[in-house]
Order: C-alpha cells, then sequence, then structure tokens
C-alpha cells in the first residue's frame, strides 16, 4: 500500500475488520451447513454483481467449512489483455496475507524445539542490529511478529523501492531511528518482521523460501505455492496485478516483493490457500497429521499488541503473531489479514475458529476494498443472516484513490507559487549527498535542466524546477506518493550543503549531506 495512506488505511482495518458488528440481542450458536451453503449462495451472486460492474478484473474465493473446502470458484479475468477466465486453481500475489503464513511456518519450526517464539535475534542473526544497543540485544521473534520493535511505521520499505537487496535493507535498518519506546505500541513494519521470519531460518540453516517450501506447502500438498517472485512469474495460470486509469482496468506494472518475501512475497491459488486455512482451523492438523505443534500455532492466534477499538462495537482489537486478532460480542475469537500492492493486488483471508469456519479472497486490482468487503459479508450472512454494516460502502470510503498525483506528505505541489524565485545556477547544486539511512544520492546535469539519481540500481529522475532552491520529481514503485519535493540548503560560499528529499523523509532520514569532491 501507498505509505502516505498506509498507516490510516491498515490500522483502520484492523479496527473494523478485528470484531464485526453482530445483530444486537443475536445470542450465540454454531452455524450450521445450511447457513453456510445460503451465505455462499449470496457471496457468489454478489461476486459475480460485482465482476460485471468492473469493480475489480478478477476474484478467486474459497470457503473452508468444518475441515473441508466447500467453495472454491474464480470470477472475471486474469489479464485485461488476454481475457483468460480466473479459476479456483489461478494463482495470485498474495502481498500481506504472507504474514500469518510466514507466521505458520514459524510456529513449525518452534514446534521442532530448536528456537522459540521468545528467542532472541542477537543469538540467531548476530550481525543484525537496531539503532538502540539495549534493543539489539534484547528483541525477539515474538517482538517483530508482533510490531512492536519500536521502528516506525513500513520502516524500510522504500530501500525496497529504490532497489536495495533483502539483505541490504535489513542492515540498514541499525540507522533507522526508532518511533517510541521499544514493546510500547504497535507499528507495522514488513521488514521487522522479515528479519524475524530470516532469524528463524538461520538457526535450521536454511533460507527462508526453501523451508517455507519443505515444512509448510509440500506437506499440505500446496503445488502452486511460493515463496519466490521467479516461480509467480512462470505459472501460466497466474493473475496479474492492475491499476486503474482514467477509469478503467489496466495491466501495467510488475511487483516483486522478493526483498519482503516472509511478510509480502507469497503467490497462491484459492485452492492452495484453503488447505492452509483447514490447517489453521484444526490447531495444526492436516488430513489427521500434525503438521505444526498445536501450541506454537496458538501462540500466533494470541492477543500481543493492542491496536485500537472497534468503532463499532467498542470492543478492544489486538495483533498477534502474524495476525490480526480480536473476540465478537459473543466471545468468538477472530483471525484475519489484509493483503495489498497498489501495484495491482488485494486479499483478504477471515476466520472464525469456534465455527471452524473461514473465507480467502484474491483479486487482481489494487486495493479498493472488494476483498476485504466480500471477506467481511460472508461470515456476517452465514452467522448472522445479513451484513451487519454495508461493508462495500465503508471500505471504498476507507480506500483513497491510490493514483493520486500532486500531494506529498500534506504540501501540494500541483500549483505554482505565489511568487516563485528563481533557481541558482544548475553547478550550485550538482554533487553527492550522501545520509547512513539511504545511502547517497546524486543531483546532475539532465536535459538541460537537473535530475536525482537514487539507489543501488541508479534510478534517475528528471526534476522540475519550483520556487528557488525548491525542485520536484514523480515518484515511482509500490509506495509512490505522486510530486515529491527536493530543497536544497545553500551555504556561505554559495554552494548547496545539503538536501532534503520529501518522500524519503517521513521518518526524518530524508537529509542528505553533500560530499565535497576530493582535490
Amino acid at each position: 500500500m501507498q505509505r502516505f495512506r498506509s498507516t490510516v488505511v491498515i490500522n483502520t482495518l484492523s479496527l473494523i475488520l478485528l470484531a464485526p458488528v453482530c445483530v444486537t440481542g443475536q445470542e450465540r450458536s454454531h452455524v450450521t451447513s445450511g447457513q453456510v451453503t445460503r451465505a455462499i449462495q449470496e457471496l457468489e451472486t454478489i461476486a459475480q454483481k460485482k465482476i460485471q460492474e468492473g469493480a475489480v478484473p478478477g476474484i478467486a474465493i474459497a470457503v473452508v467449512f468444518q475441515d473441508g473446502v466447500v467453495y472454491a470458484k474464480g470470477f472475471g479475468v486474469r489479464d485485461v489483455n488476454t481475457k483468460e477466465s480466473i479459476d479456483a486453481d489461478t494463482v495470485f500475489q498474495l502481498a500481506s496475507v504472507s504474514k500469518p503464513i510466514g507466521s505458520t511456518v514459524v510456529a513449525e519450526l518452534v514446534g521442532e524445539g530448536k528456537i522459540t517464539w521468545d528467542s532472541k535475534l542477537s543469538a540467531l542473526d548476530p550481525g543484525f542490529a537496531m539503532f538502540d544497543p539495549w534493543v539489539t540485544r534484547e528483541i525477539t521473534i515474538r517482538d517483530m511478529y508482533a510490531h512492536r520493535s519500536g521502528l516506525p511505521d513500513h520502516a524500510g520499505d522504500l530501500l525496497e523501492d529504490l532497489g536495495f537487496t533483502r539483505a541490504e535493507i535489513l542492515h540498514r535498518l541499525r540507522y533507522q531511528h526508532t518511533d517510541g519506546s521499544f514493546r510500547s505500541h504497535y507499528a507495522y513494519t514488513n521488514f521487522g518482521m522479515t528479519e524475524a521470519a530470516v532469524a528463524a531460518a538461520k538457526a535450521y540453516g536454511q533460507e527462508w523460501e526453501a523451508l517455507c517450501r519443505e515444512r509448510l506447502y509440500k506437506p499440505l500438498g500446496m503445488t502452486s505455492t511460493s515463496s519466490r517472485y521467479a516461480d509467480f512469474f512462470a505459472r501460466p495460470n497466474k493473475a496479474l496485478g492492475h491499476v486503474l486509469v482514467d477509469g478503467k482496468w489496466v495491466q501495467k506494472f510488475k511487483r516483486d516483493p522478493d526483498a519482503q518475501s516472509p511478510t509480502g512475497g507469497v503467490s497462491s491459488s484459492v485452492n492452495d490457500v484453503a488447505k492452509w486455512i483447514r490447517l489453521q482451523l484444526a490447531n495444526g492438523k492436516f488430513d489427521r497429521r500434525q503438521i505444526v505443534d498445536q501450541k506454537a500455532l496458538t501462540e500466533t492466534h494470541h492477543p500481543h499488541m493492542l491496536t485500537g477499538f472497534n468503532p463499532f462495537t467498542e470492543l478492544p482489537t489486538f495483533y498477534g503473531l502474524g495476525w490480526n486478532v480480536s473476540y465478537d460480542q459473543q466471545g468468538r475469537l477472530r483471525l484475519n489479514h489484509s493483503g495489498a500492492f497498489d501495484l495491482g493486488a488485494a486479499t483478504f483471508v477471515n476466520l472464525v475458529p469456534a465455527e471452524q469456519l473461514g473465507i480467502v479472497v484474491l483479486t487482481n486490482g489494487y486495493p479498493v476494498g472488494i476483498a476485504e468487503a466480500l471477506g467481511t459479508i460472508f461470515p456476517d450472512i452465514a452467522l448472522y443472516g445479513k451484513p451487519t454494516q454495508d461493508w462495500f460502502l465503508l471500505f471504498k470510503q476507507l480506500y483513497s484513490d491510490p493514483a493520486t498525483t500532486g500531494t506529498v506528505l500534506g504540501f501540494d505541489y500541483s500549483n505554482p507559487p505565489a511568487t516563485s524565485a528563481p533557481a541558482l545556477k544548475n553547478s550550485v547544486y550538482i554533487g553527492k549527498y550522501t545520509n547512513d539511512f539511504f545511502g547517497e544520492v546524486s543531483i546532475i546535469e539532465h536535459d538541460g535542466g537537473l535530475a536525482i539519481v537514487q539507489g543501488p540500481k541508479n534510478m534517475t529522475f528528471a526534476m522540475k524546477h519550483y520556487d528557488r532552491d525548491t525542485f520536484t520529481y514523480q515518484t515511482t514503485g509500490e509506495n509512490a506518493v505522486g510530486t515529491s519535493g527536493v530543497t536544497f540548503t545553500i551555504g556561505p560560499d554559495g554552494q548547496a550543503t545539503q538536501v532534503v528529499v520529501e518522500n524519503l523523509n517521513a521518518h526524518g532520514e530524508g537529509t542528505f549531506r553533500h560530499v565535497k569532491e576530493q582535490k
């Protein structure tokens, strides 16, 4: 999801989705197969309608009830260009639904006994460091999987956009200033959790991707599932990501999430995901075999960090270990997780363990709330006979338009300043600038103007003058925010001494100091 709206949207989703509204006065009773069948019928009608309306290019849905897959079907197209149909075996990118799948893998490792949820990363991966040496010594797998590390929201995501490898990103987290005290609050961090997964895998001498295949995908027969982007891209039956351009769905981008594979890199079909849901609802068993230790898996379902309070029920909402966790007004445990790529994926999994009921919804359009709405309407109908809210309207309001440009961190560059001062000579700004977290950027001459060069792949972006020592450029990638400002500070000698790149400065890491050339 885009960084400028991720905190608002993800945290709001966790508040609303964790504890769906119950019908007032409704007594708790176990759901029947007839209720599930009726809910599936209504769900299918709604999904078909949404495809006809063009709400999203494609949808795939699977429902698990009482350890059986009672529904699995696809709707719409894999790619608007080829018009090939989606079925229950079509492979989608899962985005952050990878998190509870990853925590299942770690639970399997914990069950084997070499590590625990409280194993310290300093013992498992001595090369990893946080900004604070004490936190470096004390932080555990549990801390990272509960999003309570003290790292700021989405720390490291921009490094991925700039082309840094996973190892480089994890190394640079030591330069990321904390956003509050260790274990004091919840902040969603893909790369904090990624580090925990990598450290757990190191205890077993394996890379994460291979370990996922051996410990989870193969035992469950998830033959269409992988934690590698290359495997997804090679699938003949895959759903490509789409974005809206001028009101029409367009297949425009490719999203390679390998750097954050443990938290966003899984690809799978609803038939495969349904097998994992069966394991979750059966306390780690699959086809009567104990694949994952029950105690280790149950830990992932326990509340670990308070995330807020549901605005409808006023009940508290939590994050577990890779799961959003809550309890409804009948006292039932609720587990869910959303996934989203602004370059073209939106996914949702929703479980009611006491009812042995679960649903997964996968879509191949960027997040507009369709996956969450479908995945929330279904248990509502099954449990209460009808939706408890207008979920489509609610989620549509939550998701702002990801294609919006011109606003970065609250400043609108779409209109020129009231009075504009001219820029100084290009030579004043040209040169190399550096900081510990993002490394080096360069300002170069480009087509008669200036450009900024970023990241290890030397991504070059033309800059447009805005006012005196402020320029702008168009950001790209998963965390693109439209137009970003680039503002220079001029020293007494008339040369730039530093530059602030706004879209890299959300957590105060976007100031780069000028590197003077050696003579």
